[in-house]
Formats: C-alpha cells, sequence, structure tokens
C-alpha cells in the first residue's frame, strides 16, 4: 500500500540534497534514463499494447473519447522523440543559481537575483504517458523532485517509465525518492493537503480536474483549464497562406492543446467560400455560429465566426479564449501590432500555426505544462518556469543604522 504522506516527505528530504546538484550529474541522469528507455524499448510497446486494449474497451463503453485514445500510444517515433528531448535537454545550461540580475546596493554590498528550484512540484496529468518521461527529466534538470499522477488508462506505461527512470537514477547514486508514481484519486486527495511538502501543483488536463484540483488545495496551481485557440484571418490575408496554417493548426493534431478551435474571419476578406469548400475537403468539420464558442472540441471540428472587424475578433477572444494561444494572419504590420498587444493570452502569434505553442519547439526543452497564469510561469513551462528565484546579499560587516539616520545613501546601481 503506497503511504503518500511518506512519499511527500521522501521527496522534501530528496529535494533537500537535489536542489543544489552539479549539473554534470543531473545530465548524468537524463543520458542513463535516455539509455533505459532506447534498450527497453520492446517492454515499453508491450506495457504500453495493454493500456491500448484496456482503452479500447474503455472507448467501445463511452468511458473515453477518441483524443483520449489518440494520445495514450506510445509507437517507434514517440520513443525516438522522448530519447531526442532527454538529449536535447542535457544541451542546455543549469537554470539553477544562474543570476539573474545583481546590483550595487552601496560600496562592498551587492545584492544577487538568483535561480533556484521550487522544491517537490505535484504534477497530475492525463493520458499520454510519454508526458512521464518529458516531466520527469524537466524536474530533474531543474533540480526539483516529484509526484506524479498519470491518467489510469495509461497505468503500465506510466508503472514501466517510473521503473526505468528509478533504475537509471539509482546506477548514478542520485538522490532516492526524487521522482515518485501515485495512482489512485483518493492519493490525489491526500496530495492536495501537504502544503508542508509540496510547493508547487501542475495538472495536465480536462476542465473538471483543473477546477477540481483548484478549489481543493492551499497549494500553488499553474496550469491551464483548456486551449481555445483563435485564428483571426485579417481582410488582406494571402489565401494560399491563410488554408495552409489553418489546417496545420487544426489537423497536425487535433486533440492538442494547442490545436485551432475557432476561425474568425473578416468580413472583407474575399475568399470565405473557397476556404470552407476546402477545410471540408481537409476533412474539417465547420460549425457556424455555434451556441457555445468556448467548448473545446479536441477534434477535426472548426466553429468559425465572420467579424466585422480587428476589434471585434479581439473582443471575441478576450471574451470565450482561453488564454492559451491566439494568431493573427495579416498583412497589416500596425493591426498584427495592434493584436498581439491587446490579446490577453499567454501565446499571441502572427501568422503562423498555433501548433507552435509548445515548450520543445520554443527551444525550453519540452514542456511540464502550459500556463495561462498571470504569476510566476506563463506559456510552455520549461526550465525556467520550474525555477523561482531568492535573493542573495553579500557584504562586508554592514549594518542599517547609519543609513537609517541619514549618514549614508544606497547606490542602488545595476552591475
Amino acid at each position: 500500500m503506497i503511504d503518500i504522506f511518506e512519499i511527500a516527505q521522501n521527496a522534501k528530504n530528496a529535494y533537500l540534497k537535489t536542489m543544489n546538484l552539479d549539473v554534470e550529474i543531473k545530465n548524468q541522469a537524463l543520458s542513463a534514463i535516455a539509455k533505459k528507455i532506447e534498450q527497453n524499448k520492446d517492454e515499453i510497446f508491450a506495457a504500453n499494447q495493454k493500456d491500448l486494449e484496456n482503452a479500447s474497451i474503455m472507448l467501445k463503453e463511452g468511458k473515453i473519447n477518441q483524443a483520449t485514445y489518440n494520445r495514450l500510444k506510445i509507437n517507434e517515433n514517440k520513443i525516438n522523440d522522448l530519447i531526442t528531448g532527454l538529449n536535447d535537454l542535457i544541451k542546455l545550461d543549469d537554470p539553477v543559481n544562474k543570476v539573474l540580475w545583481q546590483k550595487e546596493l552601496d560600496e562592498d554590498l551587492i545584492l544577487k537575483k538568483i535561480a533556484t528550484p521550487i522544491g517537490v512540484i505535484g504534477v497530475i496529468f492525463e493520458a499520454r504517458p510519454d508526458c512521464f518521461i518529458q516531466i520527469a527529466s524537466l524536474l530533474i534538470k531543474s533540480g526539483n523532485c516529484g509526484i506524479l499522477k498519470g491518467g489510469s488508462e495509461a497505468n503500465n506505461t506510466n508503472a514501466l517509465f517510473a521503473d526505468l527512470v528509478n533504475s537509471a537514477l539509482d546506477e548514478i547514486n542520485y538522490p532516492k525518492n526524487a521522482i515518485n508514481l501515485i495512482y489512485s484519486r483518493e492519493d490525489i486527495k491526500t496530495m492536495l493537503s501537504l502544503d508542508e511538502y509540496i510547493s508547487l501543483i501542475i495538472p495536465r488536463g480536462s476542465n473538471s480536474l483543473v477546477k477540481f484540483i483548484k478549489e481543493n488545495t492551499k497549494i500553488p496551481v499553474l496550469g491551464h483549464a483548456s486551449g481555445i485557440c483563435h485564428i483571426f484571418v485579417d481582410e488582406n490575408a494571402k489565401y494560399e497562406n491563410v488554408k495552409n496554417i489553418i489546417i496545420d493548426a487544426k489537423t497536425q493534431y487535433p486533440s492538442a492543446c494547442n490545436a485551432v478551435e475557432t476561425l474568425l474571419i473578416h468580413k472583407e476578406w474575399n475568399y470565405i467560400n473557397q476556404l470552407k469548400k476546402d477545410l471540408i475537403v481537409a476533412r474539417i468539420e465547420i460549425v457556424e455560429n455555434p451556441l457555445d464558442y468556448a467548448h473545446e472540441y479536441s477534434d477535426t471540428i472548426l466553429s468559425i465566426k465572420i467579424v466585422d472587424n480587428l476589434n471585434e475578433a479581439i473582443g471575441h477572444i478576450n471574451k470565450f479564449g482561453s488564454g492559451h494561444t491566439d494568431s493573427i494572419l495579416s498583412e497589416d504590420n500596425e493591426n498584427i501590432e495592434k493584436f498581439m498587444n491587446l490579446v490577453d493570452s499567454a501565446c499571441v502569434f502572427s501568422n503562423c500555426s498555433t501548433r507552435f505553442s509548445d515548450g520543445f519547439r520554443f527551444g525550453f526543452g519540452a514542456e511540464v505544462g502550459i500556463s495561462t497564469n498571470k504569476t510566476h510561469a506563463r506559456g510552455p513551462v520549461g526550465l525556467e518556469g520550474l525555477t523561482i528565484y531568492k535573493y542573495k546579499l553579500f557584504g562586508k560587516n554592514q549594518i542599517v543604522a547609519p543609513y537609517a539616520q541619514g549618514e549614508k545613501s544606497f547606490r542602488h546601481k545595476f552591475i
């Protein structure tokens, strides 16, 4: 029987060791995990096949949808992506103990803002078992420890990944209990009460999951509830560019949270009917003027709305969007600038697909999730998003009294 209290305590103790590990040790850990994945591909495929067989029954019974089932599969490409991601992460600089800025308060009194790990992070994710490796690797590189809970539909694959990760860490004498896997919903409820040991919760999943977590914990929560992403087609946008970008944003991976869900088109754009025909050819189902513009299809279904102007498009996005990713397709630089300044989302793009909203594509070394928060980290949360900071003040026996009495004054000069 898993004791979640003991797991959290042990993880906190492990964090006190991992928080200041040399980057070479962290990179050795990532390299060891990559080798374990390569050496155990057949076992991974076998475990994943069990999950897929169980999930196909759940799909027929209506317990999961097709998008969830699609996310479950681990194939050769995903294995290669995981290994590439680990190797890319090794190449990135150590995010810990990086000097963010330094300021001379006075002569020989130097204040430094230093990046530091957050602590023990609880990550709750659904469906995609490859998330386990991505999350674990980011936690390791950033000096954090983690308690991970994957979807029950991927239990076999997640369990094997957890075994491989911890086996790799043991081989290089990495601090024990740094990466942990829990299985039940009851464990989630207990974990949410452990603010003494856990510093941050990151949920990756449905609106209902995120809402439940936010309403049932005192621990800070970093994440997004949904991915209601928009593309606005301006009146001067070029047809072929528009067609290619929208088809990519909707069909390249329709169940992803950065897939476009609503298309807003300027009423003066000349190719509206032609675009609809080409979208249908691309097997995209069009829904015009739906009752719910805040619905996340996670499928090849696209809402379309004709708008009078740029301002209406911006207003619609800020009202119905989830603050995730929104894009404008336009040849007008002033409109692009206005859109990108006034749309209140974590990621705003011009003339490109919303599918670029991704930690790996941003060069963050994959991501632990996407945040629509207004504090700490926003957008794809990679290594930097898994660090916080502390202030280090280096003095030479100074005291406050002379400053308080006006005998000395501060310089406050960045150096």
